[in-house]
């Protein structure tokens, strides 16, 4: 089955306060998403599809893609005003039967874990990778520390998160149909489970999959790169 991955390269970095948007910043001299794009190419993913923003297509394609030589990449489409606008810009783009998409703020993806996911979403249909958290979560109770919470409850959210494309591409068909503004979508397992009432199969992500969202988090980037560990 050919599979299809969605970078998502669109958004604007509000938290990471830089004079770059974030996935351009550098790491070693090439920009953040260029390690997701050769994490994916090196994988057995078929195509490749970036959502960017409008203003930014350009440079993708010329200092980016074609400089380093991602043969993969598909298209370069242009992204939305919310994440899940990104993401349906690049499901109209995708024709193949499992579609991945990823945060490009993951720069630490490895190749092991993609493989994974496309294996396991033949078996499930939709697969997120999660990792578990190492520390105690309570609730807050306005200034003061609520009820503690049992962490082997929990999980955290990576990506990418993988589906089979005409099941991920009927739930966001349904889910314009509606008010989604006021559901507080966040992920796309979401849009999947709400709108075509399907589970999504946790399997086990990587600690090194770390999203990159403030400037500290460049470092411990540097670190797992400098290490060989992605």
């Amino acid at each position: 089955m050919k599979s299809t991955a969605i970078i998502l390269a669109a958004g604007s970095g509000k938290r990471f306060s830089s004079d770059k948007k974030k996935q351009f910043v550098e790491l070693f001299e090439k920009p953040l998403l260029y390690y997701s794009l050769k994490a994916f190419s090196e994988s057995k993913v078929d195509e490749i599809i970036v959502v960017t923003s409008k203003d930014d297509i350009d440079f993708v394609r010329e200092d980016i893609v074609k400089k380093y030589e991602f043969f993969k990449v598909k298209d370069i489409v242009s992204g939305g005003n919310e994440r899940y606008d990104s993401v349906y810009s690049g499901l109209k783009a995708v024709s193949g039967d499992i579609c991945l998409i990823h945060d490009c703020a993951r720069a630490m993806i490895n190749v092991e874990l993609i493989n994974r996911c496309i294996d396991e979403t033949l078996k499930y249909r939709a697969v997120v990778p999660v990792v578990a958290p190492k520390d105690t979560i309570r609730l807050r109770d306005g200034e003061f520390g609520g009820e503690t919470i049992d962490r082997s409850t929990l999980c955290i959210i990576q990506t990418p998160q993988c589906f089979y494309t005409e099941l991920i591409k009927s739930a966001f068909e349904k889910m314009y149909k509606t008010d989604y503004k006021s559901l507080g979508i966040t992920d796309d397992a979401m849009v999947v489970e709400k709108f075509n009432d399907t589970k999504v199969r946790l399997i086990e992500g990587d600690y090194k999959n770390i999203k990159v969202t403030t400037p500290e988090d460049i470092v411990i980037a540097k670190m797992f790169l400098d290490a060989g560990n992605c």
